[in-house]
């Protein structure tokens, strides 16, 4: 299995952000669709994605692709897959999700279920048996239907690829880890930028901005379902793909990322968080309300999540907050700023008009990537310097 074809979903609109990921790995893009993107690469190329890509919400191994308007037809593709490639005579298999847009066959329950017996009754044949253990290694399917096109991937992340290792206890209202990523992609920070969260929460942004500057991998703190697939890849793959992340690591670099909390027991999350993802010496924490949002330095970078009233008590005190933050932006008069929110009058309240304004879907609520644009910073002799 020389070329394998490997599927990253992530957050409908920003496949482009995933999309630029994967090249820089060094991968070929084979298609990109509404919330994934599917790229060709080696074997080794399901370890180093899971490590290294910060916006992918997993990585599925493409098994098949085929159409199919009857359960039959569903039935006799599935058992066409050569499934004796990738599941081993021990293997634990299942559909653990399936998902039916504009498609005939649409029930998740019986895509499923006739799913498993197709799979079954090719591998008894490959492997002539009737009865299988399934005691070893797991192998997890997704499968798409799209317009009765049915798309098959193997998981080989296991739990999301959001779940980084470092967050064990979350604020209210978290922004995804992936999500999080994506954002600060969408803008021209840098690790050499200031970048404020004043709503910072968990430390979400601060720590995956951090992380970043620091060219700290995502998936270094974690395990990942396929590393028990010795049977596809040799346990060598891993760790030559874990070698290449620590070797990429940049310990001494100087920072100036910050996250501020009205919550003090919230930032002290943020810092406990913050030292198990290897940053906390790179971030400063305070307990600070938005009215006490200063900075020094120029061209500094404001990117948030703030408050969008999720219940409806708190949706009263929304037209003060976004007011008090528009105003406080106001006085950082060379500054960008960046938030994601689901209020639908943010920008009335903030005072000003975005200059861009993007559609994010998280979850299934929708929400706004408001950008507000600084101007851009002076050109520096002999360094890179992005513009807001």
């Amino acid at each position: 299995m020389d070329k394998i074809e490997l599927i990253a979903p992530c957050h409908f609109g920003l496949e482009a952000v995933l999309k630029r990921e994967i090249q820089a790995l060094g991968y070929e893009i084979s298609s990109t669709e509404d919330g994934r993107v599917s790229f060709y690469g080696d074997l080794s190329a399901v370890c180093r994605a899971n490590i290294f890509l910060r916006t992918a919400e997993r990585v599925l191994l493409k098994a098949g692709e085929f159409k199919a308007e009857t359960f039959d037809e569903l039935f006799e593709k599935t058992r066409e897959i050569p499934w004796e490639n990738y599941i081993p005579e021990n293997g634990k298999f299942w559909v653990a999700k399936a998902a039916s847009v504009k498609s005939k066959l649409f029930s998740p329950s019986d895509i499923q279920s006739i799913m498993k017996k197709a799979i079954v009754r090719r591998l008894q044949s490959s492997y002539h048996k009737e009865w299988f253990e399934e005691d070893g290694a797991s192998y997890p399917l997704r499968v798409f239907l799209k317009k009765d096109m049915v798309t098959v991937g193997i998981d080989t992340s296991g739990i999301s690829l959001h779940k980084r290792g470092y967050r064990e206890v979350s604020g209210k209202a978290p922004i995804t880890e992936t999500l999080a990523a994506a954002l600060i992609m969408l803008t021209p920070w840098r690790g050499d930028r200031i970048l404020v969260d004043p709503f910072c929460g968990s430390g979400t942004f601060p720590i995956e901005a951090a992380m970043m500057a620091a060219d700290i991998a995502p998936g270094m703190n974690r395990s990942f379902t396929a590393e028990d697939w010795t049977n596809l890849l040799p346990k060598k793959m891993w760790y030559e793909a874990v070698d290449e992340a620590e070797s990429r690591i940049k310990t001494n670099i100087e920072t100036d990322i910050q996250g501020y909390d009205i919550d003090g027991d919230v930032i002290r999350i943020a810092r406990r968080n913050a030292r198990e993802a290897g940053v906390d010496h790179l971030i400063h924490f305070q307990e600070r309300n938005v009215r006490d949002l200063r900075h020094s330095g120029k061209y500094g970078f404001i990117i948030t999540n703030p408050p969008y009233g999720e219940r409806l008590e708190d949706k009263k005190d929304l037209p003060q907050l976004y007011r008090t933050f528009g105003e406080s932006f106001a006085g950082l008069d060379t500054w960008s700023a960046y938030m994601i929110t689901s209020y639908e009058d943010a920008q009335r309240y903030f005072g000003r008009k975005a200059d861009k304004n993007r559609k994010i879907y998280n979850g299934m609520l929708k929400t706004y990537f408001y950008q507000f644009l600084g101007p851009k910073p002076p050109k520096k002799n002999n360094s890179r310097m992005d513009g807001c």
